[in-house]
């Protein structure tokens, strides 16, 4: 744990240099890849507006923001001008641009470890663990479905269990400081958390170690959604 103490006492001391404004990012709290780029700014001290726009509610689908996005997603990030779509390239683009530590890991292995752990969310984790959030806390107009839940607790700790295999013996997933692949993950862990799944979902070999490093984090804690 002195690593982990050492990196946020470093991220406190950092954090009041680091600023930087002409950043907007839209998107509501309660969507975990908006999450994934407010935790990068939060680590990075940057000062940014966010606008909401509440998946829930249907706005990502309204004219206003198809004209920002296409596909009538989130996050979408304006940067003095420059407008960047998808998480996959916002979160390298602010991890680069702006002031402070970097969370992108400094040996070609490790990088490859964060974007292995980037790809396996975005492709597997986040459709398995949010099936099983979904069930307890957003059933939809249909109600909870059983038998989505119940495959999406098997699909949770496959992924799970392919990412701490990656993790190995590190504190974090790509090395020992936190990178974008933590970001990634976290999020969705945490609405997994809230969810009477949450213990079996995460009965998983080096996964309580990681989590327990996630949550002591500022950005982590500074980022928590709140529903309702």
């Amino acid at each position: 744990m002195g690593l982990l103490r050492g990196y946020l006492r470093s991220r406190e001391i950092e954090a009041k240099g680091n600023k930087m404004t002409g950043i907007v990012l839209y998107g509501f709290d309660g969507s975990t890849y908006v999450r994934t780029v407010r935790m990068l700014l939060a680590e990075k001290g940057a000062r940014y507006e966010q606008v909401p726009v509440n998946v829930l509610k249907g706005e990502p689908r309204q004219p206003e923001h198809v004209a920002r996005h296409p596909f009538g997603k989130v996050p979408v990030l304006d940067h003095d001008g420059f407008r960047i779509i998808e998480t996959g390239a916002i979160a390298p683009y602010l991890d680069e641009v702006l002031p402070g530590p970097s969370f992108t890991p400094d040996s070609s292995k490790d990088r490859a470890r964060m974007r292995m752990a980037m790809g396996i969310v975005e492709s597997y984790g986040y459709s398995a663990l949010i099936a099983v959030a979904g069930y307890h806390l957003f059933p939809g107009a249909d109600g909870p479905n059983e038998e989505k839940r119940k495959n999406g607790i098997v699909s949770s700790r496959l992924v799970l269990q392919e990412l701490m295999k990656l993790r190995g013996g590190s504190a974090f997933i790509a090395g020992e400081r936190p990178s974008l692949g933590d970001f990634y993950l976290a999020p969705l862990c945490f609405l997994v958390s809230l969810t009477p799944d949450a213990s079996e979902v995460f009965a998983v070999d080096g996964f309580a170690r990681w989590w327990e490093q996630i949550q002591a984090m500022p950005s982590y804690r500074a980022t928590e959604p709140r529903f309702g």
